[in-house]
């Protein structure tokens, strides 16, 4: 007798979808990753400690969180037993820090979108050193493709990064609005950089 093992997929793929994933979902899941730490700590590199039945481990943040693929209920990479004990940051770069969190109202917690940048700033020209995105998929999302563009305006900057960081994406008919609003979202970002530094 043949045995059939169900395939666990997500209740939003057939519900409300205009808060979901556009980056990096599947047939399974299109659920977002609800943190605001974790895209800052993307954008940071951080490493995350675990200790567990066998030792201490340290995954780096690229690496603990996990697209659905065909196994959307497995979200990072800890093993059963393992729990995490810190968080370790390297050395501060230099540059203008800027999150920048866009939601519906100011009482919902999760981003529509979210911006976590480390931006230099030079006169009127604005360049991107590090680049994370929240809101956009179901890990923290970061194209270093898109932190190589290069200086300009802000506009030009937060237009030709957000093309670089968001292709491929597959929205709903729900949510197809927030790749225009991640990159407004990037473009206020990179204006608040330049005005702390101003």
């Amino acid at each position: 007798m043949q045995q059939t093992i169900a395939r666990i997929r997500c209740d939003a793929l057939e519900g409300l979808s205009a808060n979901l994933a556009i980056l990096g979902s599947s047939d399974a899941c299109i659920a977002t990753h609800p943190s605001d730490m974790a895209v800052a700590m993307r954008a940071l590199d951080a490493v995350v400690r675990v200790m567990g039945p066998g030792g201490v481990r340290r995954i780096s943040i690229a690496d603990f969180h996990r697209l659905p693929g065909d196994t959307p209920e497995i979200e990072t990479e800890l093993q059963p037993g393992e729990m995490i004990t810190a968080v370790e940051l390297p050395a501060p770069l230099g540059g203008t820090h800027v999150y920048r969190k866009v939601r519906e109202r100011a009482s919902y917690a999760f981003a529509t979108v979210s911006v976590a940048l480390v931006a230099r700033v030079d006169g009127e020209s604005v360049g991107i050193e590090r680049l994370a995105f929240g809101g956009l998929a179901a890990k923290p999302w970061r194209v270093e493709a898109a932190e190589r563009r290069g200086t300009g305006t802000p506009k030009e900057v937060a237009r030709d990064a957000a093309n670089i960081a968001l292709e491929g994406a597959t929205p709903t008919h729900e949510n197809a609005y927030k790749i225009k609003l991640a990159e407004r979202s990037l473009h206020a970002a990179l204006i608040d950089a330049m005005e702390q530094t101003a």
